[in-house]
This record gives structure tokens, sequence and C-alpha cells, in this order.
């Protein structure tokens, strides 16, 4: 290990319980140890999943979040007493390995719950809301402090929650927490006072209207938080940790509107002023630990940091807050480790929060023990499996349902949280398999065959590795993914898979192999206007960006598109982008964190943007554009980068011994990518 990074390995107390080293895996929908989306029950692959991490040499696991009440059929955690033996069962087995684990409970979501279309259906119809409520209660899921407009559909208000509702919520708390503590948890943490979710609502003046002893003041606004601790404590005895999932500031302008980076605004939600009163507020109400970043659901960038935000972006506020307590305090929120550990030397912080890092790899804190930092497969912040509750103009979650139900998954390791379906196994029958294309799909399926046993070869038809996936890399917020790109090289040179460079294949018939696999990728779709040879493809951009003037034209508002305006403006450029949808980005599987970072800051920006729009013509200088209402409008253009799509581009088709995979399968993003290529390299 470096020497630099000892810090992150000292042990800590929470109250009084040790915890071997700064490192804290917090937690992440989808991943509670009692189920997601179904009756709860002890989750025998969450398990699993924290088990490896802990054997790992993670210091502290935090679990997802665990609603009190079921999603599905609504019953109380409380309830299943036969869930808590199992639990006890496996705290012995997480113990055993030096690791700590609380438990993260949550009271709810209120207006933050990612309603998908078909909730949404019974949130607007009080009757079919009603004939539904048995199995799902939208109205309870999504019920806040007060009547206030849903995050996801902004057309719907959800109720206000009754007193006696808090009240019932407030009871779950301690008996969940009690049977926690019996099962030999270390510890819970409340979810909370954080991210917009509905106990962080009661605590906002934007989100808590109400005239009860629950609104109005800053000890009424506080108070549910406050109760729920104090009800934890009084059962559990003062000895037992409770933690609370917080955030410093809301970083929120209104609803459905966050302030970026360095941006200066109106703060609607928290304020760094209350936070410093509220920190000491709750510590003295019993609080043990604060496990911090910033943000709301509606900056929910913040809690959820794309590639587009800083790395260690809520470092600085955390440790401010810090100052005013004298419990633990964890920062969360693209952290960096050799940041973390200076962070921890010069007590800044106590700990160090990581989460998505711990789907893509979950030897990683192994690995930088072991000095193998080139070994890590780094997350890329890209949420194509973690959190794709994607939200545009007139669609609440576009979300399919399998990732409604199967959250925190990783679109670059198949296998977390999919360890029964997603199995290696050393092949009885060794073949020699040609891969055409190096890209990230042709370098993947190489690489799982050969773990396999099998005989891979790559054909590479330029003198190096990475395909299209080098230009996608060339945008300075994208250092994790050329950090992706060298891993992937590492594991080929690592794993002894040749490499046929400057090896263009055209006829798969001319190849001696027992199997083919074909992973030429794409070529970019093309519009038939006037004027259409002035412009350039995205690709070519990414390419050399030298090749354009201060006047841009984007045409193409997907996510491709709207990166590359992203990035010209920072490069002091002029972009304007042009897009036939209603909204940018208004497709299935862009996480709202991100796609709301680039629609706020071209707000921010006053990026101009023509929706329902389309380029007739391009010129030397000009590009005319036909709005939604049919007029024409001249801008000036210096270069015109097209960026409407790809279509696959294999160059045979498949059968019985020929195989395709990645974009020349079907355009898609790197989780389309990486799980086909496991999907067939497991297969021969």
């Amino acid at each position: 290990m470096k020497e630099n990074l000892q810090p992150l390995f000292t042990p800590w107390k929470i109250g009084n319980v040790e915890i071997k080293n700064r490192i804290v895996l917090c937690p992440m929908g989808g991943t509670s140890l009692f189920g997601w989306m179904t009756p709860n029950h002890f989750d025998k692959e969450s398990a699993n999943f924290f088990l490896e991490r802990a054997k790992n040499n993670v210091g502290l696991i935090i679990t997802g979040i665990a609603p009190l009440k079921d999603t599905i059929g609504g019953r109380w955690l409380y309830q299943n007493k036969a869930m808590f033996k199992e639990l006890k069962e496996y705290m012995d087995k997480i113990h055993q390995t030096g690791a700590k684990l609380f438990i993260q409970l949550t009271a709810g979501f209120g207006r933050s719950f990612a309603i998908t279309n078909s909730l949404a259906i019974l949130l607007r119809n009080k009757f079919l809301g009603a004939l539904a409520k048995p199995i799902i209660n939208a109205s309870y899921l999504c019920a806040s402090p007060s009547e206030l407009p849903s995050r996801w559909a902004e057309d719907i208000k959800v109720r206000a929650l009754t007193k006696k509702e808090i009240l019932d919520m407030v009871d779950a708390f301690s008996k969940t927490a009690k049977l926690c503590k019996d099962a030999g948890v270390d510890g819970v943490e409340v979810h909370a006072v954080h991210e917009g979710y509905l106990l962080d609502q009661f605590t906002t003046n934007y989100t808590n209207h109400r005239q009860d002893e629950y609104g109005g003041s800053f000890e009424n606004r506080y108070r549910f938080a406050v109760d729920v601790v104090k009800s934890i404590k009084a059962v559990c005895g003062q000895d037992f940790p409770v933690s609370l999932r917080y955030s410093a500031v809301s970083k929120t302008k209104d609803f459905c509107s966050g302030a970026l980076p360095n941006e200066e605004y109106q703060e609607v939600g928290r304020d760094m002023a209350e936070s410093e009163k509220a920190v000491k507020y709750l510590q003295d109400a019993g609080y043990d630990m604060l496990n911090a970043d910033n943000g709301t659901y509606d900056a929910w960038y913040w809690a959820h940091p794309p590639a587009y935000m800083p790395q260690n972006c809520n470092l600085d506020d955390v440790a401010h807050i810090k100052k005013f307590v004298d419990i633990p305090v964890v920062c969360a929120g693209r952290m960096d480790v050799n940041t973390s550990a200076d962070a921890i030397k010069n007590g800044l912080i106590d700990g160090a929060g990581f989460a998505r890092q711990f789907l893509v790899d979950p030897e990683w804190v192994t690995k930088l023990i072991e000095d193998r930092e080139d070994d890590i497969q780094p997350c890329i912040c890209c949420h194509n499996a973690c959190f794709t509750m994607s939200h545009y103009k007139g669609v609440a979650n576009d979300q399919d349902f399998d990732d409604v139900k199967h959250m925190s998954r990783c679109a670059l390791n198949p296998q977390t949280m999919q360890t029964k379906k997603y199995t290696l196994t050393k092949t009885r029958k060794p073949k020699n398999v040609a891969v055409i294309g190096g890209g990230i799909g042709g370098m993947e399926v190489a690489r799982i065959l050969t773990m396999r046993g099998h005989k891979a070869t790559i054909y590479e038809k330029t003198d190096k590795l990475g395909g299209v996936f080098i230009p996608a890399c060339n945008f300075d917020f994208k250092e994790k993914d050329r950090q992706l790109l060298e891993y992937y090289k590492n594991q080929i040179r690592k794993l002894n898979i040749e490499v046929k460079y400057n090896t263009e294949i055209t006829d798969i018939k001319t190849l001696d192999a027992d199997e083919i696999v074909i992973a030429t990728g794409s070529r970019p779709k093309h519009l038939n206007i006037v004027g259409i040879d002035k412009s350039i493809e995205a690709i070519d951009y990414l390419n050399n960006k030298e090749a354009v003037g201060e006047n841009v034209v984007i045409i193409g508002g997907g996510l491709t598109g709207c990166e590359i305006a992203y990035d010209l403006f920072r490069r002091g450029k002029k972009p304007i982008i042009v897009e036939m949808k209603n909204d940018l980005m208004a497709v299935k599987g862009i996480c709202l964190a991100n796609s709301s970072y680039l629609r706020d800051y071209f707000k921010w920006k006053q990026v101009p943007i023509y929706l329902e729009s389309f380029v007739k013509e391009i010129n030397d200088k000009t590009v005319t554009i036909v709005d939604k209402e049919q007029n024409e409008i001249v801008v000036p253009a210096d270069s015109v980068i097209l960026s409407i799509g790809y279509n696959p581009n294999p160059i045979a088709k498949a059968n019985k011994r020929t195989h395709i995979v990645g974009d020349a399968y079907g355009v898609g993003n790197l989780r389309t990518v990486i799980w086909r290529a496991w999907d067939v390299a497991r297969k021969i």
C-alpha cells in the first residue's frame, strides 16, 4: 500500500463501536438486506453482495435503504420476525471478516418517489388508485409533509401525511431498530435528512407548509427526525449507534431546479447557516454519526454525481459542518482515495464514503492494500444500470420494470446483484475464438472467453485497442473512462490475449477459428438535407476538436450531442442544439442525475436550444432551422456537427458459430455492450 493512503486504514469509533478502517460502503438503492420492490424477506443476493465486500477489507457497510413498510403489499418490516432470525446468522459471518454493518431504514420518499408512467396513472385516477391500494399504495408512497408537486410527474400533486402516519413511522423505526440490534447488527442509519427524501422534505421550507407541530419553526421542521432517533434510543439504549444520512446544503433553486457548482443562486432548501445549527441540534438529539453529502432530488447530481461533477464535489461543505459537531462525519460523492486519505489525516472528515465503486469491483479495497491499483476496474459514473430512472418532458420515470425491481446492478460488471445469472465456469472444450474488433465489446468478450479457458485472438484493424471508445473518452470530464480503457488494455496484456493489430477482416471465411465473434461497431446515421456535406460527424469532432469554429450547431440533442455542446461551451465556443423531440435526452436509460445536470447547465449558461425543430439547410456560415411553429430561423454557424445516432455495422450475419456483440449487435451504451459480451462468452 502507498504510504499516503495509510490514514484510510486507521481505526475509529462510532459511539462504542470500533471500525477497523475509514472506508465506508455507502448505501445504494436496491441493496437492501430486506429486498426491494418485493414483499420483505432476507435477501440472499444482497447478503452475498455485502459479504463478498466485507471479505475484501471494507471497514463499515451501510446497507441500501429499507422502507419501513413494503412498497409492494404494505407490510411493516417489524412484522416479519423470521427474517431477523436469518439476519442474526448472517451477522456472524459479517463479523468474522472484521467488518461492521449498519442497516439503513427509511421513512420513505415523499414527492421524490420515482413513479413510473404506470404508477402515475394511479395517482391521477383516484378510482384506479383505490383499486390498486392493497397491492401498491401509490398515494402513501408519495405522501409528503404537504401537498406538493411530484418530482417525476410535475402535473401530479402528492398528498400530505397525516399526524397518525408520522407517529406510526416513528414507532416502526424503533421496533425495526430493536429487531436489528437483537440480530447483532452494529447500528442503524436513519434515511434521512438527505437528498430531498421524506424526512428531508419536513426540514425545508419549500417543501413543508404544515401548520401543526411538524411545520413552521426550525424545531418543528426537524421534529420528525428528532423523534425518530429518540424513539430508537429509548428502545435500543443510548449505546446503540444511530447514524443519520444528511445533506449539508440542499443546492436547490426551486422545484425541479438545482444549483450547479460555482453557480450564484438563492437557496430554497437548507443553506449552510441553517446546516451549522441543524447538525448540532441533531447530534444533541442523539445521532452518533453524520453520513453526509449535498443535494435534493431537485439537484440530484450532488448526491449521485455524474462524470460532469467534480471529484470530491461535496468535501468542502461536509468538512465545514464537521466543525460544529463532536460526532464522526463521513463524506460521500465521487471521492478519490488520495484526497480522502489527506482529508482524514488533516481531520476534515472521519470516514470516506464510496458506493458505486463497490458495484463495479468488489475487490478494489484489497487491490488498494496490495498496491494493485492498475487492476482496479473504475466506476465511470454512468448510472446505466445502478440508477436508470430517466425523466423528460411529458414522461414520469421511463424505466423498465426489470430495472425498477433490480437497482444497483452495474453496467461494467454484470455479476453485481446478478450472481445466479452471470456465473463464470471453466469450459470443458477449449476453442480457438476469433474476435473481430478491439473495442470495449471485443476486449470484454476476449477477456471472459480467456478466463473460461478458451483461446481468444483479437483482430484489430488499427494500431490501438479501444475502437470508438477512444474518441468517446476525449472530453476532459471523462477521466474515469480513460482509466477504464487503460484497465482493459492491462487486462488484455496480463491475460496474454493475442492481438493482431493493423489487421482488417473483411471476409470471416479467411479465419481459422472454431468460432467467431464480430465486434465491428456501428456507423453514423445520415440526413438528406441541403448542405449536409458541410457538416461533420460527432466522432470527427471528438477526434479533432480544432476542426470547428466559434459558432457550432449540433444537430441532435441526445446524450452525445449534449455532451459535445457542454464541451464546446466549456472551451469558449458558442453551441446551438437542434432537437426534433420535445426535450433533450428524451430516451430510456439516461439517469435523471445525469440529464438534469446538463439541462440545468444549458439553462444557467443560456445555451440556445431548439426543441421540436429541425435543420432545413446548411450554408457556408449559417444554418436554417424550422421550429415547432414552422418558423424559419437563420443562425450563425461556422461548423455543424451531426449527432443523430448510429446503425449497427456487422461484417457478417450471426449463425451457430458466428456471434455478434457490441454496437454491431445493437447500438446502446456500455451496459448493453458488456452484458451482451458476457452473454456470448458464457455460451461458447
